[in-house]
């Protein structure tokens, strides 16, 4: 029996896109069980692939109607209808763990906000909800994934989603700059007296306590995370832990670079990352997983 009763050549095909990505999620998910962990690469497929459709050269135009048949795909996913290797496997997962059909469009939402527009400072309200569609969302999907559909896990993926989104956008100030895109709010901005203009911005001597700023805001969440978390089921959370530590210590290695070197990489050390594997797998306490 494969995971999730899919074929192996669909699991195989999604674990491909998966491994491709070069990224850690692929080791970080083997803590859990085969057909929760499939669930997951499934997940992330499919953010991999309309992520990649908003990151595109070419205009709007072009890629409204990608991101329109993808809404469409995640409708006949819940007519119970599938046509390739990403979405058998996700029909298989929205059965298995009864993930919501609002967070798939979320992300795609997300994703056109970031395609349709280059996103230059925007305001408090709309940076919280990007937040919400490209990472929280992602994390409401994922805590279904993991084992824990209550409130309290959707408490768990609101924090940890702003946490680890605004992480992200602290890392890749500079980057961003040289897409002519800047994810600071427009609020801190200008409290600071810095420019808009992404470029100049980065030239600004108020942007470090901007980005101060938008590190306490994000260890606001990470802590209102960890509280949620604790009213969680503890197996079932393990993964967000994991992936909450990992960020955290993002989080921290730029805070100890100083936010007056956004050009230079705070890359957490690879002793590090084994530490925090290691705390959350092999040493935390192994509450067991169902087979699913």
């Amino acid at each position: 029996m494969t995971a999730l009763d899919a074929s192996q050549a669909d699991l195989d095909a999604v674990v491909a896109i998966v491994r491709a990505a070069g990224t850690s999620f692929y080791r970080g998910m083997a803590i859990l069980p085969p057909a929760r962990r499939h669930a997951m690469y499934g997940v992330y497929a499919f953010c991999r692939i309309v992520d990649d459709i908003a990151d595109d050269d070419g205009p709007f135009d072009a890629k409204a109607p990608r991101l329109d048949e993808w809404r469409a795909r995640v409708a006949r996913l819940y007519a119970g209808q599938a046509d390739d290797a990403v979405t058998r496997v996700l029909l298989r997962a929205i059965a298995a763990f009864a993930l919501r059909e609002a967070d798939f469009l979320a992300v795609i939402d997300g994703m056109a906000m970031d395609a349709q527009t280059v996103i230059v400072a925007p305001d408090l309200a709309v940076l919280d909800l990007y937040c919400d569609r490209v990472a929280a969302a992602v994390g409401r999907l994922s805590v279904r994934a993991f084992g824990d559909a209550s409130a309290q896990a959707d408490i768990v993926a609101y924090h940890l989603g702003r946490a680890l989104q605004l992480t992200n956008i602290l890392r890749d100030v500079h980057e961003d700059a040289g897409r002519d895109r800047l994810y600071l709010p427009r609020e801190y901005l200008a409290a600071a007296g810095v420019p808009l203009d992404p470029h100049a911005a980065l030239a600004s001597p108020g942007l470090k306590s901007v980005c101060a700023r938008v590190a306490a805001l994000a260890h606001t969440h990470f802590r209102d995370a960890t509280a949620a978390m604790a009213r969680c089921d503890p197996a079932a959370m393990r993964p967000a832990r994991l992936m909450g530590a990992t960020y955290a210590a993002i989080l921290m290695r730029l805070e100890r670079r100083g936010w007056d070197r956004l050009d230079v990489p705070a890359k957490v050390p690879k002793w590090h990352k084994l530490l925090i594997a290691l705390r959350y797998t092999v040493l935390s306490p192994r509450h067991a997983f169902t087979s699913t």
